[in-house]
């Protein structure tokens, strides 16, 4: 646009420097943060704040090999954001029953598929049938806005290890303020290192299990133990319904009775695709991730204290539905 010619090399070049000088202060803050050395860059203490962390698959390839993708690895990425919110707390539960986008069939088949795909796959684009009607939002038009306003978002992200990354994270949230906020929440997916993390720099935060992940599992298990697709529909929608309201516990009980019908699973991890999709390792996988975070899923309660229940916000065509 300017007429300035600029080599590959050189913006390749550029792009090597500037990434090694923000890699070589994100990891100074986290220094000083764990020397209690890093000061705050703002004067306001924020009144809620989140803090979200997830894991995901990203593609990587040799450097310095030339053109062209060599040694590609799926390799695991770690990504936190930190947001203040406005909003209000409540007395009740402002919204005691699941929005509409929960209940889409069609959206919930593919927020399974997009979150359970492989690593590196991209999922193919849905045919969208004008004549359909839109799906409603979870928030009518007109009604009162009950989930929480997201104000300024920052994020971090690394492919280093749990360990490396709890402090950047940490030294992120202390240069914001956010130790110092009166509501405060931590939303992650069950991964155990996600709650190490948790424990180690966010213990006084809310733990919340994103109620994503959530559906998930009641759905693909719903699928397991029916016999056709409405059934297992009308299954799921019952048992997300039961995590929505705060009753975990209903839920693992169903799942435990499913689980001595089928059996237990065959000892070891599944091998191909058919194995993996064997009812008795799909309801095994339910009962030990609902019950690991049952703790975490308190649904009611983080609403009527104003607080997201999961980390969608970014999500532009879950977002626009599902609400906190």
């Amino acid at each position: 646009m300017t007429g300035v010619t600029i080599s590959d090399n050189q913006v390749r070049r550029l792009a090597h420097e500037v990434g090694h000088e923000l890699i070589a202060r994100r990891d100074r803050k986290a220094v000083e943060h764990r020397r209690r050395q890093l000061e705050p860059r703002t004067v306001v203490v924020p009144v809620a704040v989140v803090v979200e962390v997830d894991g995901g698959r990203i593609r990587t390839r040799a450097a310095g090999a030339g053109p062209g993708v060599h040694e590609a690895q799926n390799k695991e990425d770690k990504v936190a954001c930190l947001a203040t919110l406005s909003g209000p707390t409540f007395a009740t539960d402002p919204c005691p029953e699941p929005p509409e986008s929960f209940r889409c069939p069609r959206r919930v088949r593919r927020l399974v598929q997009q979150m359970k795909g492989p690593a590196g796959e991209v999922a193919p684009p849905e045919t969208v049938d004008e004549s359909t009607p839109p799906v409603p939002a979870g928030e009518p038009e007109g009604a009162e806005r009950w989930s929480p306003t997201r104000l300024v978002r920052t994020c971090v992200a690394s492919l280093e290890g749990s360990t490396a990354f709890g402090p950047m994270m940490a030294a992120e949230a202390q240069e914001r303020r956010f130790y110092e906020a009166p509501r405060r929440a931590f939303v992650a997916d069950g991964q155990a290192y996600n709650w190490t993390i948790w424990r180690g720099y966010f213990g006084a935060f809310e733990p919340i299990v994103d109620f994503l992940h959530a559906v998930c599992y009641v759905f693909s298990s719903a699928a397991a133990v029916s016999p056709d697709e409405a059934s297992g529909w009308s299954q799921y929608v019952a048992w997300m319904r039961a995590c929505w309201q705060g009753r975990v516990g209903e839920v693992l009980t169903e799942l435990d009775q499913w689980q001595a019908r089928l059996g237990e699973p065959p000892p070891g991890e599944a091998a191909t695709a058919e194995e993996r999709r064997d009812p008795r390792r799909v309801v095994a996988h339910a009962r030990t991730y609902l019950g690991n975070n049952r703790d975490r899923m308190a649904y009611p309660r983080y609403r009527r204290n104003g607080l997201p229940t999961t980390s969608s916000w970014s999500s532009h065509w879950w977002a626009r539905s599902t609400p906190g």
